[in-house]
């Protein structure tokens, strides 16, 4: 029974090491969110138009995104107008990326936010709560 409690151990330390250490290559990640599909599971997308300008409004999302906790930039820039930012989860450490892009159009900016999981088949809703409070805390 030892034994067996030892491999299971060391099967979830594998596991978790896995998740936190596997690669997130921004040329798979980075996407137009414009261009994508709403996900049937374990993402969000919203788009929607503010009433700014596209970089204050992609500036805004920057800030709030670049305070959030366990979140870091992954790929993009304020110049392209698109941001990809992976946040990871407190206990396992899942990799959740979310991309921002912008659009200048005569009535603001047109904006689309893509989030989504990199392991599994269900976020049980957090990609969606994040979009959510990202916006309400950018103030869009």
């Amino acid at each position: 029974m030892f034994l067996f409690g030892c491999l299971v151990l060391g099967l979830l330390i594998a596991a978790q090491v896995y998740v936190r250490l596997s690669p997130m290559r921004s040329e798979t990640w980075h996407v137009d969110p414009f261009e994508v599909q709403p996900p049937a599971q374990g993402g969000a997308l919203d788009r929607f138009t503010a009433p700014l300008q596209a970089q204050v409004a992609l500036d805004a999302f920057a800030s709030v995104a670049q305070s959030t906790p366990r979140t870091t930039l992954l790929a993009g820039s304020l110049q392209e107008g698109r941001l990809s930012y992976v946040t990871r989860s407190l206990l396992w450490g899942f990799p959740d990326v979310t991309t921002i892009g912008v659009r200048e159009t005569p009535d603001g900016a047109d904006v689309a936010v893509f989030a989504r999981l990199r392991f599994g088949k269900s976020d049980m809703g957090v990609n969606a709560k994040r979009i959510a409070a990202w916006r309400a805390a950018a103030g869009l």
